[in-house]
């Protein structure tokens, strides 16, 4: 489905979020990159700090392009150890939001789930997502993508190894 700038609706926003929750927990790593345009960042930042910037702050991820197509890579490999056997994980993503948009740009918020199943625990990961959206040859794109935690440690969880 080809997108006009002008007509970018929430439902547009929630069925590519939708589609990547999809692709995410079914381990379609490499689908799931092409969701992204070339210049995408992925961040996570430490559960004390949500609003540092990754150039002066402890960041749990802060990758560019590279950086994310090597954790791909990583994570793709069977003999990944950090994903040995790999996690099962299902996404709840709710209260999608338009925040603002310039031009072909969109900055979105919204409030997810992820529980991840391995070795017989579940853990929950519970937060907002804060993207910066762009319209690339008719489609949505993610150009930046921030995980902020609501939880207050890691623990029980201690990492984490999955694509939040």
């Amino acid at each position: 489905m080809t997108i006009a700038n002008e007509q970018i609706t929430v439902k547009d926003v929630e069925q590519l979020l939708f589609k990547e929750a999809d692709l995410l927990d079914s381990w379609k790593l490499e689908e799931w990159m092409q969701l992204l345009t070339d210049d995408a960042t992925y961040a996570i930042p430490t559960t004390d700090n949500n609003e540092g910037d990754h150039r002066n702050s402890l960041y749990l991820v802060a990758d560019d392009h590279h950086r994310l197509t090597a954790r791909v890579k990583r994570l793709s490999d069977k003999w990944a150890h950090a994903e040995n056997p790999r996690s099962r994980t299902r996404r709840f993503i709710t209260n999608v939001q338009i925040k603002e948009q310039t031009g072909a740009e969109l900055k979105i918020t919204a409030n997810f789930i992820v529980y991840r199943m391995r070795y017989g625990f579940t853990d929950a990961y519970v937060g907002q997502y804060q993207h910066t959206l762009v319209v690339q040859n008719g489609e949505l794109k993610i150009k930046d993508r921030k995980s902020l935690l609501d939880l207050e440690a890691l623990r029980p969880h201690s990492r984490v190894s999955i694509i939040l």
